[in-house]
């Protein structure tokens, strides 16, 4: 048993999932749709647990780079797009890579604020040290962020959920390709016991304007888009 827990029962762990810049920027391989309101909500969720002492969770997509022809195509170990964004990394933390392993040391919440756990498939309780760290760790309520709708934040809360775990889903701190099949998704994840929630009912409103993470126009200021429209037209 991870030790962690093993004398109070924690109320929240976020649970921050594969929040890499392939899937959240603009130029990343495998840009979502809705990365803008994403980053926003990501970064609140963040300041979220920062301010209350809530311990992270984070899963990340990586793939071997098999001399450039990696069949995944995103989130390739070594690149730049492999990274998570940088709001979504605490100094306390520890990493773990996806090695089959179930090995981790027994007072791992106790000593870091995040664990970050690398994982090469969709679903992360594939990956036996992700499974072990899912089952093992308790909560009051396991609240998921990240991406994508249909894929791995399904999987994550669906794996989740049949743990007997209570499941909340930000659902506008998650992203998605297609919105049809996130609205799908979401509706089985509901059906079978996750709450759906937003951002501003656990994090409050924000008045920050721009979040000046991906460099696309979408996601600065009014102002400084003026200034890119000004620059295009000259």
């Amino acid at each position: 048993m991870i030790r962690q827990l093993l004398k109070t029962q924690r109320k929240q762990i976020l649970i921050d999932i594969n929040t890499q810049r392939d899937f959240l920027l603009a130029s990343g391989n495998a840009s979502i749709r809705n990365h803008t309101k994403v980053l926003a909500n990501v970064r609140r969720m963040m300041a979220w647990a920062r301010h209350g002492n809530i311990r992270i969770i984070s899963t990340c997509d990586v793939y071997p780079n098999d001399n450039g022809g990696s069949a995944a195509g995103y989130c390739i170990e070594g690149t730049a797009g492999q990274k998570k964004i940088r709001c979504t990394i605490m100094n306390n933390r520890a990493s773990f890579a996806a090695d089959k392993s179930t090995d981790l040391p027994i007072d791992l919440l106790l000593r870091h604020k995040q664990i970050i756990l690398h994982k090469r498939c969709t679903d992360p309780f594939d990956e036996p040290r992700i499974d072990r760290v899912l089952s093992e760790v308790k909560a009051d309520e396991f609240v998921l962020m990240g991406t994508t709708a249909d894929g791995a934040v399904e999987a994550t809360a669906l794996g989740l959920l049949q743990r007997g775990k209570k499941v909340s889903i930000v659902v506008d701190a998650v992203g998605w390709y297609r919105k049809r099949e996130a609205k799908l998704a979401f509706r089985k994840m509901e059906a079978k016991g996750a709450r759906l929630t937003k951002t501003k009912d656990l994090a409050g409103i924000s008045h920050l304007r721009g979040i000046r993470i991906c460099d696309c126009s979408s996601c600065w200021p009014r102002a400084r888009r003026r200034t890119l429209k000004i620059s295009a037209q000259n």
